[in-house]
């Protein structure tokens, strides 16, 4: 099945740098010098001009030779082989190295700053890193694996925080304004110009354990562009039939929460890029923390929540939800994972009426986004509001739903979807086998199984590579779990089902839960919720799609960092919860390796 945007179609992209598009628009010299950032833990603010000055002395500190009395010389020799690693918890100054980083046409990879040293290793392995921008707090972790592979220590710099005896980026833009250097300008970048490595958690071709730790997403100045001119096009359409009323906050502008992590594609591009298509403040927090984003909401009247289903999950069922004053949200979005129905519900409940909620679909091979739901009546009331779809296709895009032997599917009928555009990455970093198997002929594989109807919406069925064969017949993870949820009692409030060996075959699997109990399962107990939970989903499910590997209670504690004083993190309980990335998706991999490992002792126990 082929479909294509019901969107006006996307302009050429110039070839030009992406950093012009943010800040070298002729419009912005009428705008005001509103605040463009606000530090959550210090409230520090920054305005719009404040952070231009800093991009610009940033980009001139990076870029001027050694020899003019540059501090990093990144453009030395041309810079052609330069990439410069980013591992770093949020911060107002990521925004501004971000931006610098591209003024000059450099490269960057973005590196989790929740690394282990394992993984860390083997990111700057893959991306060839030649320098280091680190938190202040993860230097000891970094310090002995750049050693280890033979990265100068002298190439590692500091990004938030201070340590004596190494330069940090804050210290370079204050040397480049003492000493008055002549400012650089944006040097000149063609569309497949590359632009920074984000490592992605994978699509079908490899396994999700060798795609999350070694494969990197090439997106190029010409890929973040297209994406910003898909925004301008949902949002001139959006704006032909809804006005938002004007944000009852001090500068009279939206204001955003940032937490979700800038070394994923959907904090990067939420807080550092798109955030500068018109005036808007972001109040920027270190990573999630949802005592501070509890305060933060109504002490800066926060207009906008980008969340992610985990985060949500966590929100609404936390015990001091319905304390926390709401009234000034205009504007919900979820992504970087399915959002069940009845949570997306439970989370608009919290806010005003009239709030816009909207839900999408990317990844990062797509540069953000691909899918999303469009504002009802859009387009000449073409478009509708339909909340049991993730969407239709974004401007300039096309898809494909393809069966497992190849050949495209029919209307409404499951396959894994393709996708082909401007905003598809150029391919995988250093890994041509994998670009190769995933980016064939034009076309993205991304992965995961839709459907679509006949009017070009589409509905998300499951993770291709998470899709169970049961004696044959596919069972979807997706679809056993949205019955466990849909439990008249309420039992529990989350739950991932996941392939565990115990089929007829050495290579076949069957499906297990993994539930977190609600108020209610937890006063029925444990082993009596489980009891209902295998009576219910037996008598809503055909019997290949039983949970044959049977349910388990989680019951351990999740936790997050945060920020203690000027540089401290230190680890806090929160809620019980299926281990989750920071960005929302669950580590099925970590699941099922314990389970296996539990297995595999206890039959060795019985020999």
């Amino acid at each position: 099945m082929y479909l294509k945007s019901p969107y006006p179609d996307v302009p050429p992209v110039p070839e030009t740098n992406a950093h012009n598009v943010f800040f070298n628009r002729p419009e912005q010299a009428a705008w005001p010098d509103y605040t463009a950032q606000i530090d959550a833990l210090t409230g520090t603010r920054r305005s719009f001009r404040e952070l231009v000055e800093r991009i610009r002395l940033g980009a001139t500190a990076l870029g001027t030779p050694a020899s003019q009395g540059g501090q990093v010389g990144l453009r030395d020799g041309g810079g052609g082989d330069e990439i410069v690693g980013i591992m770093s918890h949020n911060s107002m100054d990521y925004v501004t190295l971000v931006h610098a980083l591209l003024a000059i046409t450099t490269p960057f990879a973005l590196i989790s700053s929740y690394s282990t040293p394992f993984e860390l290793k083997h990111a700057l392995q893959l991306s060839k890193v030649t320098s280091l921008f680190v938190n202040a707090t993860l230097l000891p972790l970094a310090l002995p694996v750049a050693k280890e592979l033979g990265l100068s220590t002298n190439k590692i710099y500091i990004l938030g925080g201070k340590v004596k005896g190494r330069k940090s980026f804050a210290e370079m833009i204050e040397d480049a304004r003492r000493r008055d250097l002549p400012i650089l300008e944006p040097l000149h970048a063609k569309k497949d110009t590359l632009a920074y490595l984000v490592f992605s958690s994978g699509t079908s071709g490899l396994p999700k354990e060798l795609v999350s730790s070694f494969t990197a997403v090439m997106i190029s100045h010409g890929n973040i562009i297209y994406s910003i001119a898909q925004a301008v096009i949902i949002g001139t359409a959006t704006a032909e039939v809804y006005t938002p009323p004007p944000p009852k906050t001090p500068e009279g502008i939206p204001v955003g929460l940032g937490f979700l992590p800038m070394y994923h594609s959907y904090g990067l591009h939420t807080y550092a890029f798109r955030c500068f298509l018109s005036p808007m403040t972001f109040v920027i927090l270190p990573q999630w923390d949802i005592d501070l984003a509890f305060k933060a909401i109504p002490q800066y009247r926060v207009t906008s929540l980008g969340m992610v289903p985990s985060v949500i999950h966590q929100v609404v069922n936390h015990p001091d939800v319905e304390k926390v004053d709401f009234s000034s949200i205009q504007a919900l979005g979820s992504g970087a994972a399915h959002l069940p129905l009845e949570l997306e519900r439970k989370f608009a409940a919290l806010a005003p009426a009239d709030a816009v909620f909207v839900i999408g679909y990317g990844m990062s091979e797509a540069t953000i986004a691909a899918i999303a739901q469009p504002f009802p009546g859009s387009l000449n009331g073409h478009l509708k509001k339909n909340p049991e779809s993730t969407g239709v296709l974004l401007p300039g895009m096309q898809a494909r739903i393809v069966r497992d032997d190849g050949s495209d599917a029919g209307v409404n009928e499951v396959g894994e979807l393709y996708l082909r555009s401007e905003n598809i990455a150029l391919g995988y970093w250093n890994k041509e086998k994998a670009t190769r198997e995933n980016f064939v002929d034009g076309w993205l594989r991304t992965g995961d199984r839709f459907r679509a109807d006949g009017e070009g919406y589409f509905y998300f069925a499951d993770r291709a590579k998470d899709t169970l064969k049961v004696s044959g017949t596919q069972v979807s993870p997706m679809e056993i779990e949205t019955v466990l949820l849909a439990e008249p009692r309420g039992l529990v409030t989350d739950t991932t089902v996941i392939g565990v060996s115990g089929g007829r075959t050495t290579d076949e699997e069957v499906p297990r839960a993994w539930v977190v109990l609600s108020e209610a399962g937890k006063a029925l107990g444990a082993a009596a919720t489980i009891r209902e939970l295998e009576a219910w989903h037996r008598k809503n499910l055909s019997r290949y799609k039983w949970l044959r590997g049977g349910i388990e209670v989680v019951e351990e504690v999740g936790v997050f960092m945060f920020k203690e004083g000027k540089s401290r993190l230190r680890r806090r309980d929160f809620d019980i919860q299926i281990p989750k990335s920071p960005t929302g998706k669950v580590l099925r991999r970590v699941l099922k390796a314990k389970y296996e490992h539990q297995a595999a002792t206890k039959a060795m126990g019985k020999l």
